[in-house]
C-alpha cells in the first residue's frame, strides 16, 4: 500500500517549522487516539500514519533525509520504516499529551514521597458579646492524630530507614515500551513512593501517627466578626509517615445578648423609661458593654425616640475606632394605680388639650381629611 506524504498527513506545508508541525501533531494524535475512538480501528490507524509522520518530520535528519529521498529516505515502501529507537522529544510529547490516560506521568521522573499531609479540623468556639471589645484569649482541647513519638513521625522502626524499590528501581513508575510508545504507570510495589517500608513501628503500626488529645491556646482578636474563621497553620491532624500536618480553623459564633443586638460596629438597645419621667424629662441610667452611664432625656421624650452613645460600640479589625451605641425609649406606662393616682390622672387629663398632645391632634386631623 502506497504511503501517503507526511507533510500532507499532518496538514502542513514543506516548510512548517517545529512549532507548527508539534501543534499539527497534537491537534491529530488527540482526535484519532485510540482511547478516545475505542472502536473505530481507521482512527487506531490514521493514529499510527500521523505518529509515523511526526517522528520523521520533527528529527531534522530523518526530515532532511526525507526531502531529499521520500520515504525511501527513511526506509521505504515494505521496508523496516523510520527508526523509532530513538525516541527523543517524541516520547517528551506523547507523555505531555497522554500521561494522565495512562496513570502516570514520564519515565524515570521523581517518586512523590512516602508522606501525606494530615487532615485539616475545625473547631467551633462560642465567645461572649463583650469579647469583641476586649479581645479574647481561650484555652481548647481537640481530639486529632498527633505524630508518633517513638519513630518521630516517619512511620518506621527506631534504626531503620525504608528500602529502595527494587521493582521500579527507586522511580516509582513502571516503563512499558511497545513500538515507539513508552507508558508509564506508578509501581504496584511501592504505590508510586520509590521506596518500601520492611520493618514498621510497632507502636503506630507504620502511620507516624497515634490519635491522642491536644491543648491549644486561641487569641480571638477584638472587632471578629460573628462566623469568622481564624486559621492555625500546622494545628490539624498530624500527617501520615512524616507528612506535613494539616491546620485548625476556628470558626467564631458570638452569643446573643439579653440586651444588645448587634449591627455591624454598632449596637442597640431599648431602655424602659416612666411616663412620668418621659413627660418632665430627666436623666436615665443607661447599660454599655463596659458599665452604666448617665443620660439626659429631654421634656416630652416620646415613645421609639432614638438617642446615641458615640464609641460605645464595637470595634471592627480594619480600624481601631468602635461603632455607637443606639438608645431607643420605650416610655412605659404604669399597669395598676392606686385610687390616689388614678385621681391624679383624671385630673391632669380633664386639664389638659390638644396642645399637650400634638401627635394625637395631628393624628385626629388626618382621621377628619380622610373620611370628612
Amino acid at each position: 500500500m502506497q504511503k501517503r506524504d507526511y507533510y500532507e498527513v499532518l496538514g502542513v506545508s514543506r516548510d512548517a517549522n517545529e512549532a507548527a508541525l508539534k501543534k499539527a501533531y497534537r491537534q491529530l494524535a488527540l482526535q484519532f487516539h485510540p482511547d478516545r475512538n475505542p472502536d473505530d480501528p481507521a482512527a487506531e490507524e490514521r493514529f499510527k500514519e500521523v505518529s509515523e509522520a511526526y517522528a520523521v518530520l520533527s528529527d531534522p535528519q530523518k526530515r532532511q533525509a526525507y526531502d531529499r529521498f521520500g520515504h525511501a529516505g527513511v526506509g521505504g515502501p515494505g521496508g523496516a520504516g523510520p527508526d523509532f529507537g530513538d525516541l527523543g522529544g517524541f516520547t517528551d510529547l506523547f507523555n505531555d499529551l497522554f500521561g494522565d490516560l495512562f496513570g502516570g506521568g514520564r519515565a524515570g521522573g521523581r517518586r512523590r514521597g512516602r508522606g501525606q499531609r494530615g487532615a485539616d479540623l475545625r473547631y467551633n468556639l462560642e465567645i461572649e458579646l463583650h469579647h469583641v471589645v476586649t479581645g479574647h484569649e481561650a484555652t481548647i482541647s481537640i481530639p486529632k492524630m498527633r505524630p508518633c513519638k517513638t519513630c518521630e513521625g516517619s512511620g518506621l522502626r527506631p534504626g531503620t530507614q525504608p528500602e529502595r524499590c527494587t521493582r521500579c528501581r527507586g522511580t516509582g513508575q513502571l516503563v512499558f515500551q511497545q513500538g515507539f510508545f513508552r507508558i508509564s504507570r506508578p509501581c504496584d510495589v511501592c504505590g508510586g513512593e520509590g521506596e518500601v517500608v520492611r520493618e514498621r513501628c510497632a507502636d503506630c503500626r507504620g502511620q507516624g501517627r497515634l490519635e491522642g488529645q491536644q491543648t491549644i491556646t486561641v487569641r480571638v482578636p477584638a472587632g471578629v466578626d460573628d462566623g469568622a474563621r481564624l486559621r492555625l497553620t500546622g494545628e490539624g491532624e498530624a500527617g501520615v509517615s512524616g507528612g506535613p500536618p494539616g491546620d485548625l480553623y476556628v470558626v467564631i459564633s458570638v452569643k446573643p445578648h439579653p440586651l444588645f443586638d448587634r449591627d455591624g460596629p454598632d449596637l442597640h438597645c431599648e431602655v424602659p423609661v416612666p411616663f412620668v419621667k418621659a413627660a418632665l424629662g430627666a436623666e436615665i441610667e443607661v447599660p454599655t458593654l463596659e458599665g452604666k452611664v448617665t443620660m439626659r432625656i429631654a421634656e416630652g421624650t416620646q415613645s421609639g425616640t432614638l438617642l446615641r452613645l458615640r464609641g460605645k460600640g464595637l470595634p471592627t479589625l480594619r480600624s481601631r475606632e468602635r461603632g455607637d451605641q443606639l438608645v431607643r425609649i420605650f416610655v412605659e406606662v404604669p399597669s395598676k394605680l392606686t385610687d390616689g393616682q388614678r385621681e391624679l390622672l383624671e385630673r391632669f387629663a380633664a386639664e389638659t388639650g390638644t396642645e399637650v398632645s400634638p401627635a394625637a391632634k395631628s393624628f385626629m386631623d388626618k382621621l377628619r381629611d380622610l373620611f370628612g
